[in-house]
């Protein structure tokens, strides 16, 4: 039998907690009363009401959950609110929640580093804010955010192309200089999911930076530096790891079947 317990261990195998940001809520959010066997885990990068709905329909026994639904201070659970009542009813079914977050980006083979092969061979990659234990958490790869050095260079749209095939995404936003624009071939590339803005400020001479968001004002001062930006939207540039993340826990978990949400979606939509 596999206990949630097993789960946590194995999420933080792959993700270990001490790698996540100084301000983030990863680990075990939501435990129950008495031990609970796990047949079924269920991933999803946002705990929506939909999205815990389709955990009970598919009899989830654990839920991980990429985004923390448990973050600032709670002063109460109420029905009236959607995030409560995702929390009282994991608590009156007995379901775990786990969130692995920021320590699942910065973990080698992570967010991070899957977001970066998503433009192609890199013959150099780095952490842009590399872990200060580094060396105990599984080598010089652990740390916020990747800057990578392709194998060859290559022009812009081949660039977008590629992300957009890796992510399964129709469009993505671009904000570029006129000499990518026209195609100057791009070699040095640095790349971080969700909100990236506060990650890759300050840094210069980098080629390409590509996150979910980034502030108008950010973007603008990238671009008037020599430096294309591409914007997916917040999750899109997440999502797609889950897949990567329910192989790695079926490895680990003998027995118990790692199911990804079908129906979490990034709230934002091009019409």
């Amino acid at each position: 039998m596999t206990a949630h317990t097993d789960v946590v261990a194995a999420l933080e195998r792959i993700a270990p907690p001490q790698l996540a940001a100084s301000w983030d809520n990863v680990g075990l959010l939501v435990e129950p009363l008495a031990p609970r066997a796990v047949r079924r885990v269920l991933l999803t990068i946002d705990l929506t009401e939909p999205v815990f709905a389709e955990a009970q329909e598919r009899s989830a026994d654990f839920i991980v959950s990429y985004h923390p639904p448990i973050f600032a201070g709670i002063k109460r659970l109420t029905a009236g609110r959607p995030m409560s009542r995702v929390v009282l009813g994991a608590i009156a079914a007995g379901i775990p929640i786990y969130s692995p977050h920021t320590a699942l980006d910065a973990a080698p083979h992570g967010m991070n580093d899957w977001l970066l092969d998503a433009l192609g061979p890199m013959i150099v990659r780095r952490a842009i804010q590399p872990a200060p234990f580094f060396e105990d958490v599984g080598g010089p790869a652990a740390g916020v955010g990747r800057i990578g050095e392709l194998a060859g260079a290559e022009p812009l749209s081949e660039l977008i192309r590629r992300l957009k095939a890796w992510l399964d995404l129709p469009y993505v936003r671009v904000a570029t200089p006129d000499e990518h624009a026209a195609g100057r071939p791009l070699k040095e590339v640095a790349v971080c999911p969700g909100a990236g803005g506060a990650v890759f400020e300050g840094m210069k001479g980098i080629e390409l930076f590509v996150t979910g968001e980034m502030r108008h004002h950010d973007v603008l001062n990238k671009v008037a530096e020599g430096s294309s930006v591409i914007l997916t939207e917040h999750t899109n540039c997440e999502r797609g790891y889950l897949g990567v993340l329910a192989r790695r826990l079926h490895e680990l978990l003998d027995g118990v079947e790692v199911m990804v949400s079908a129906v979490d979606q990034d709230p934002l939509r091009v019409v």
